[in-house]
């Protein structure tokens, strides 16, 4: 995943243990876990209401991460690359 290069940065994706709380609302795509008529919420089925919950499970769970990510660094350090080095890939 994430790359040290030989000046000590850290490069690429940097897994953070609050991102596998994004995979609950993917849970919603699973349909057959949720498609039924019953129980009803105010005479709504079950199919829309669960759905229209989700959507708060979803923000929730987005706002949970984003607030215990934020201050986390991408990098180590000030990134002080020059105008040569931000051309050059690993060809």
């Amino acid at each position: 995943m994430a790359t040290a290069k030989h000046d000590g940065k850290v490069r690429g994706i940097q897994f953070s243990p609050w991102n596998l709380f994004l995979i609950v609302p993917l849970l919603v795509l699973v349909t057959p876990m949720y498609n039924m008529d019953s129980p009803r919420l105010f005479g709504m089925p079950f199919f829309y209401w669960f759905q229209l919950a989700f959507v708060a499970v979803g923000v929730t769970c987005t706002a949970i991460v984003y607030w215990a990510t934020r201050k986390k660094p991408t990098t180590k350090g000030p990134d002080r690359l020059s105008v040569d080095q931000l051309d050059e890939g690993d060809a």
